[in-house]
């Protein structure tokens, strides 16, 4: 039996008559007529009889009807599958992000993003940057969320959200009254920020000497998480990107943004020659919104 044949028996089966299934299929009833007939033929048995006028199924057409059965329970799952995956109900992300990205803005988004898609499968990396831009070209992941600089031809490149080194402290702290920390104001704080071999150490170490408090530098740290808890510890004030605050308590960590001001760009990566799902054309768009506000 051929997929039509299959589909035309169904709907006898279905409806009781020729007639009623040919209405079913939207053809007319010589054409169900017609195919009805090369399929017993094929098959070389009846699967209908005549009886006071309407159509009755054989016993083998009984028989055949419960493997038929399953195949259109398989297709109206394969349909409804379908109907998830164009509504952005089904599928799976493929994310990488650098480390506070990762652990922030990216964790943040993928959290809201499945509260209404509990369908959706995730898969989220952790990384540096390298690793990221490694990651997305190699097509390990269907995206990436990294800091500039990255320019690479085979990479399709997307400003994410502009943000400042924030200054984290805790809520009672005396800065915390402030909307803005200028770096004189740490004269007399220990200071917690990363290690030299940073990107963001480029921009910072020029500011902290020009304010008179690169001295200040008592902690220095490869992850802005280490930092944060440093600071909710009470050790100093730390000088760190915002992302992380996104998945944290804001009631026990302030943060306030330095002056002079530290501009972190933060890219979306993708593969220029790798399609996009659909799914990930609706996290990329939840994404943009979430990182509108990463920390307030």
């Amino acid at each position: 039996m051929n997929l039509r044949q299959i589909e035309v028996f169904h709907a006898i089966m279905v409806t009781g008559s020729v007639t009623a299934a040919a209405r079913m299929l939207n053809v007319t009833q010589p054409a169900v007529s017609t195919i009805l007939k090369h399929c017993e033929s094929q098959l070389k048995m009846s699967l209908f009889v005549r009886t006071g006028g309407r159509l009755q199924p054989t016993r083998e057409a009984e028989v055949l009807f419960r493997g038929v059965s399953d195949i259109f329970e398989k297709l109206d799952s394969l349909n409804r599958t379908a109907k998830d995956l164009v509504g952005g109900q089904l599928g799976t992300l493929s994310l990488a992000g650098s480390f506070p990205v990762a652990n922030g803005i990216l964790a943040s988004a993928v959290a809201s993003f499945l509260l209404k898609r509990p369908g959706v499968k995730v898969v989220l990396q952790s990384m540096n940057t390298p690793q990221v831009v490694s990651s997305v070209l190699n097509r390990e992941v269907e995206i990436g969320v990294a800091y500039e600089q990255i320019v690479n031809p085979e990479l399709e490149t997307e400003l994410l959200v502009r943000t400042q080194l924030a200054c984290v402290i805790p809520p009672d702290h005396p800065l915390a009254k402030k909307e803005s920390v200028m770096v004189t104001d740490l004269v007399d704080y220990p200071i917690i920020t990363y290690q030299p071999q940073s990107l963001f150490r480029t921009y910072l170490d020029p500011i902290l000497k020009e304010g008179g408090v690169f001295e200040n530098i008592a902690i220095q740290v490869s992850l802005s998480m280490t930092g944060i808890l440093l600071a909710k510890a009470g050790a100093g004030v730390a000088l760190v990107e915002p992302y992380v605050l996104a998945a944290m308590d804001k009631s026990a960590l302030a943060a306030r943004p330095l002056n002079p001001g530290i501009e972190i760009r933060t890219l979306l990566l993708k593969n220029r020659s790798a399609p996009q799902s659909l799914i990930m054309s609706a996290f990329i768009e939840h994404l943009k919104s979430v990182a509108l506000e990463p920390y307030n």
